[in-house]
């Protein structure tokens, strides 16, 4: 009798699962940057260096991959993991 329930048990599981990871997707992807918003996201973030070519250049290469920029001038790179994650070839950040 109590092995008739486990495959309704299994399905509910599998199927709260794929909700879980649908909403998941759906949140993260209200976050994430249209192509155009890019160029004044970087351009604000960029605005306090005195390098600020290669600054625009890696953060819009940067947004474009991970369509997102973080807030204020400098840090709070974990609110965008893809752009803290990327790295150069040799292990040092390649977003600004």
């Amino acid at each position: 009798m109590a092995g008739g329930r486990r495959p309704y048990t299994a399905l509910f599981f599998a199927l709260f699962l794929v909700l879980f990871i649908s909403f998941a997707d759906v949140a993260q992807a209200k976050n994430r940057l249209r192509p155009g918003e890019c160029k004044p996201r970087c351009t604000y973030r960029c605005s306090a260096t005195s390098h600020k070519k290669p600054c625009m250049f890696f953060c819009l290469k940067c947004c474009a991959k991970c369509r997102c920029v973080p807030p204020g001038l400098y840090g709070n790179k974990q609110k965008c993991s893809c752009y803290n994650n990327w790295k150069t070839k040799e292990g040092k950040p390649k977003c600004p």
